[in-house]
């Protein structure tokens, strides 16, 4: 492309310097050849006044000798005989006789240049000429350099025409070259391959292009190994069951196989989750109509639990489900998310530990809390971060990982705290109208006011009966 386009502003440019100069070199010629015989026509206008009063021979020698273009070498003046005077020729004359009967100026050409004639009246009623003498060299004086000129700025024009298009050529075929470049080492798996988004307009908008789908192909790796870690993940649910279930079987050879066999079941799910990438799966938003009953499906899952609860003299209490409430999130999505906690919950307290679920909805944001009256978390911003966990052994930490990415899906929040019960409370805020059809609908300090209003409800109501 480079080679192309100098290849094709030379050939223009020769083209344009060439259409432009050999006309303007033949006119600075032609003007010069006018301008040689505009002097030589004023010469001889100037001996007109004097063969007009005389045509004395002395007097006419006088005037031909103070004449500018070199006297008698350059100028003549010829007199017919009449009226009772002898014929005069003055000067050295270039053309015969015969040849000076003229009527009006002429040129003529001779060797060594040319001659302007010029007749003039005189006194004795007969036709006298006025011969000056052009050498070609006058004719032509300056017309050499004028064409060096010109051929020097035609020269300097192609040449300069030819730097600006060959930077133009790098300026275009660089960020093409980059282009090439980061696509060879995506494709060999170099995944943070990016170009500089510079240079044409056309290949600025490839550099985007391209570097949009490099971040796609980057998010959707990564989305896949998150999606084998939450779902590895959502196993441990399924293995609390069978770790639970193994304690009530008691000794014997069976019962220790069993224990082992879940035990290794649990280390290698963890590889598995910790195997993964460290990547956030995107929840895609749900529209108008999509979604899921929070209150059904919290039924559902404490149907489940309420029987591992009952097993190991657990207080449960439930509120805030006896009516439907609608939130923006799909519904194998929440399962996970309760599953998780409630998981937690049996995982890292002890038998008999009294837990909680309500909640409350109000119009903008739905609020899920699950609290404990375990020991607590001690720190609640590591235990956020992604594979720190609890702290526990065998924790990946992936369970409130996704708790957080179900509650900011919706442009909401999770929160870790003291529960009124003594121990851990998980608040999940689920936006309503944070990513739907309703966002703006209400202003950042109304929605303010509303969550404070609705922690301060659910506050007054979440003790143990």
């Amino acid at each position: 492309m480079r080679w192309a386009l100098v290849r094709v502003c030379l050939a223009v440019t020769t083209m344009v310097v060439v259409a432009f100069a050999v006309p303007l070199g033949l006119v600075i010629k032609e003007m010069a050849r006018d301008r040689a015989f505009s002097n030589a026509e004023r010469t001889a206008a100037a001996i007109g006044p004097t063969l007009s009063i005389t045509t004395d021979r002395d007097e006419l020698a006088r005037a031909l000798a103070t004449a500018q273009t070199g006297g008698e070498e350059r100028m003549s003046v010829y007199v017919p005989a009449g009226g009772g005077n002898p014929e005069i020729r003055l000067g050295r004359q270039r053309v015969a006789a015969e040849k000076l009967d003229i009527n009006r100026a002429r040129t003529d050409e001779v060797p060594g240049g040319s001659v302007w004639l010029q007749p003039i009246a005189v006194s004795t009623g007969k036709i006298a000429v006025v011969e000056v003498y052009v050498p070609e060299a006058e004719v032509s004086n300056g017309v050499t350099t004028a064409w060096l000129v010109l051929a020097g700025v035609g020269i300097a024009l192609i040449i300069g025409s030819v730097a600006v298009a060959d930077r133009l050529g790098v300026r275009m075929v660089q960020p093409a070259q980059r282009l090439v470049g980061a696509a060879h080492e995506l494709g060999e798996g170099r995944l943070g391959a990016r170009v500089p988004e510079d240079g044409p307009k056309e290949l600025r908008l490839a550099a985007v292009a391209f570097n949009s789908m490099a971040d796609q192909v980057v998010q959707l790796l990564a989305n896949e190994r998150e999606l084998a870690a939450d779902l590895s993940h959502r196993l441990r649910t399924p293995l609390t069951v069978l770790r639970l279930n193994v304690a009530s079987l008691g000794d014997g050879t069976a019962a220790e196989q069993t224990r082992v066999a879940v035990e290794q079941l649990e280390r290698e799910v963890d590889t598995i989750i910790r195997t993964a990438r460290d990547a956030k799966p995107q929840t895609v938003a749900a529209g108008p109509g999509a979604g899921c009953d929070a209150a059904e499906v919290i039924r559902e899952r404490m149907d489940f639990w309420s029987a591992l609860a009952e097993d190991e003299g657990r207080k449960v209490r439930v509120a805030g489900i006896d009516r439907p409430v609608r939130i923006p999130v799909a519904r194998g999505d929440l399962v996970a998310a309760l599953d998780a906690l409630l998981g937690n919950v049996f995982r890292h307290t002890a038998e008999g530990t009294a837990f909680a679920v309500d909640v409350h909805s109000g119009e903008d944001a739905v609020i899920v809390l699950v609290s404990d009256a375990g020991p607590g978390i001690l720190d609640p911003e590591a235990a956020m971060a992604r594979g720190k966990g609890s702290g526990s052994d065998g924790s990946t930490g992936l369970g409130l990982d996704i708790v957080r990415r179900l509650a900011e899906s919706t442009g909401g929040d999770v929160r870790i705290g003291s529960s009124v019960l003594g121990g851990t409370e998980v608040r999940i805020w689920v936006q309503l109208y944070g990513r739907g059809p309703g966002e703006g609908r209400r202003s950042r300090g109304h929605r303010g006011r509303e969550r404070k209003g609705l922690v301060s409800t659910f506050n007054r109501s979440r003790s143990l009966p």
